[in-house]
């Protein structure tokens, strides 16, 4: 049977990726080609009924190639998967900083291409992806590609690629901010007298349980949230007078979203 779906690199992202196809029941359209592969990940696409490392006659017609590697691996991987053109599929790929023009010029002028920028949430279907189109991707392939990244969670899409390194300072990079904040509420829960064990149990519940508020009602934005949740004179409000005193957290988060967007530009280049 050939495979019509090919994942190149099967690491943390494409895995999480892959395990979203396979739960939608594509396992034996995929065919995956990673050099070390998670063992756990393995058992999964061989009970799913999918390929991991192929011969080419397996893979010769994909209808999407999916490449999930390292920016610093891109070119290489890229100028390879090439070889897939003449089958016409849609290439997506995820890697960080890596424009259209570029992926175009490694993959051929007639290459029909999705950019694409996922996160980490998306390992346990609760991610949130952008995406952006070269001009040949056409209604069919862009709604493959489309589905392919709905897997892992939500997807929104862009017209141009233009602010893509502000959304990979956002949303890419985003978790890791997430769990610095749990991190840093744990340490303080500890500092306040807080057995370690719980102070990071609390942090990471409590962490969670906004995350699903924010998620279950959408209509309510997360300045409605924090308003709801701080009473008058109460102790909520004692501590936000200390984290927006003069907007140090804000202007804190915006240094640090426009360094994150300054090197995924960088990575690009």
């Amino acid at each position: 049977m050939s495979r019509t779906l090919l994942l190149i690199g099967a690491g943390r992202m494409g895995a999480a990726l892959a395990r979203g196809w396979i739960a939608e029941g594509r396992g034996p359209e995929i065919a995956a080609i990673e050099p070390n592969p998670d063992p756990v990940f393995a058992r999964a696409l061989k009970k799913a009924g999918g390929l991991l490392n192929p011969k080419g006659a397996l893979i010769a017609a994909p209808k999407a190639v999916v490449l999930a590697v390292k920016p610093q691996m891109l070119e290489a991987v890229a100028r390879d998967a090439a070889r897939f053109a003449a089958a016409r599929p849609v290439f997506v790929s995820i890697a960080a900083g890596v424009g259209l023009a570029k992926l175009e010029t490694w993959l051929g002028d007639r290459a029909a291409i999705v950019r694409a920028m996922p996160n980490l949430p998306a390992a346990v279907g609760e991610g949130v992806t952008v995406a952006t189109p070269n001009g040949r991707v056409s209604r069919a392939q862009k709604a493959l590609a489309g589905a392919l990244l709905k897997a892992a969670g939500a997807l929104e899409w862009l017209d141009d690629e233009s602010p893509i390194d502000a959304v990979t300072a956002v949303s890419g990079s985003g978790p890791a901010y997430v769990f610095l904040l749990a991190e840093a509420m744990a340490a303080a829960g500890v500092a306040a007298g807080l057995k370690p064990d719980l102070a990071a149990r609390l942090a990471r519940t409590t962490v969670a349980g906004a995350g699903a508020l924010l998620s279950a009602w959408p209509e309510r934005d997360a300045a409605t949230l924090r308003r709801d949740v701080t009473s008058p004179g109460g102790t909520t409000e004692a501590a936000l007078k200390i984290l927006m005193a003069n907007d140090a957290l804000q202007k804190l988060m915006t240094r640090a979203v426009q360094a994150a967007a300054r090197r995924a530009g960088e990575l690009g280049r």
